[in-house]
């Protein structure tokens, strides 16, 4: 164990150390941290539903029936009649077939690529995908490609290649659909487009827009129109927008069917707590129900843009809620984020390897919950670190 000092030694000398904050509080704008409230501006919560007197409630009814654990995998005894209209709800919310459960978005991103390729197989992923798509890629035995951010040319140009050279094999697309760094949303029509050209499967990862995106909240795809033909493998995240926990898969009765019989993530886990699944259909229906909290998120993104921009201070090119501000150097972004927590301020600074060497940031997240007093206190403190302007 000794020789692992020297690299714990090394990475804070390079400002890449990440230590946990304890909170003692629910999940919120104004959380207690390690005993300070703090105005939040680094949750994922961005509907403000976690914490929701309803979707505790639905929890709580839940577990007096159910109990706290589910007892064993899904395929075993694990499955409760929560779990199962927990994914229809999901399925008719998002339009497709069928839906599946896991206990994490991790998990669920490992369940498609152990499934669906092998050796023989081809998977194309974004440079800037999420870690958990990444390593689904690695740890499978397809042969994996990256191509550059947003460049949907140089992945035609690979597709249309392998669809001459081998044309037994799989190809299988993976994408954020919201790139959780940068905010940025992925182009996902012109995706589904080639992918449609040459045969090949487009999965999204909508962690970060589904329940905020859309008419309804339903995400990306209901955003951009598309159906299960043009994205035929959905996920999304069950613990950002909706609040809860876990993940899930959505898609054909085919899909969803060899996912059950053949994702090593799925079969070899025990299911999630039956109380998480009826929590999360009591925050679907506020989701679809309540449109302002979306419209407000909205308002306030278009709120901060506006204000930051007297700072002339440069956002990346993000309408999401999801507003990074690249500072570079790791250590400033760490002396940032100090700065902001001396005033009362919790925003994370984040660096290598989560996002390229170079651009360590400051990832601002906002939230229904906040409200324009909240924005204007976090622009005033951003314009006293002088090396922000």
């Amino acid at each position: 164990m000794d020789e692992l000092k020297p690299e714990l030694a090394a990475r804070q000398q390079q400002g890449l150390y990440r230590r946990r904050l304890i909170s003692q509080s629910p999940q919120g704008v104004r959380p207690v941290i390690e005993g300070r409230q703090v105005l939040s501006f680094c949750s994922n919560d961005y509907l403000g539903l976690a914490n929701h007197p309803r979707v505790k409630q639905a929890f709580k009814d839940a577990a007096e029936q159910y109990g706290v654990g589910s007892g064993s995998a899904h395929l075993v005894n694990g499955h409760s009649q929560l779990h199962h209209d927990c994914e229809l709800r999901l399925a008719e919310f998002t339009g497709r077939d069928r839906a599946l459960l896991f206990s994490t978005g991790y998990m669920a991103n490992l369940a498609v690529t152990s499934a669906l390729v092998s050796r023989r197989d081809f998977i194309y992923q974004d440079k800037l995908n999420h870690a958990s798509l990444i390593d689904a890629a690695r740890l499978s035995d397809a042969r994996f490609l990256r191509y550059a951010h947003q460049d949907v040319t140089h992945l035609k140009q690979w597709l249309d290649q392998h669809v001459t050279e081998y044309p037994q094999a799989r190809r299988l697309v993976m994408t954020d659909a919201v790139f959780s760094m940068d905010g940025d949303i992925a182009d996902v029509s012109s995706l589904a487009h080639i992918c449609q050209q040459t045969n090949s499967w487009l999965m999204l990862d909508d962690a970060h827009g589904f329940g905020v995106l859309g008419n309804e909240g339903a995400g990306v795809c209901q955003l951009r129109g598309l159906d299960q033909t043009a994205v035929p493998i959905l996920m999304a995240t069950l613990g950002k927008a909706v609040g809860v926990s876990g993940a899930f898969i959505a898609g054909s009765e085919a899909l969803i069917e060899t996912l059950i019989q053949k994702a090593r993530s799925y079969i070899y886990t025990t299911a999630s707590p039956p109380a998480t699944a009826a929590a999360i259909v009591q925050s679907i229906d506020l989701i679809q129900r309540e449109s302002w909290r979306r419209q407000k998120l909205l308002d306030l993104i278009g709120y901060f843009k506006q204000e930051i921009s007297s700072l002339g201070v440069e956002l990346m090119p993000s309408d999401t809620a999801i507003q990074p501000i690249v500072l570079g150097d790791n250590h400033l972004a760490l002396e940032a984020s100090q700065s902001l927590f001396n005033e009362g301020i919790l925003v994370t600074a984040i660096r290598p390897p989560t996002v390229p060497e170079g651009s360590a940031r400051l990832r601002i997240t906002l939230s229904t919950s906040h409200e324009t007093a909240d924005i204007d206190r976090l622009v005033k403190a951003l314009g006293s670190i002088r090396y922000m302007v």
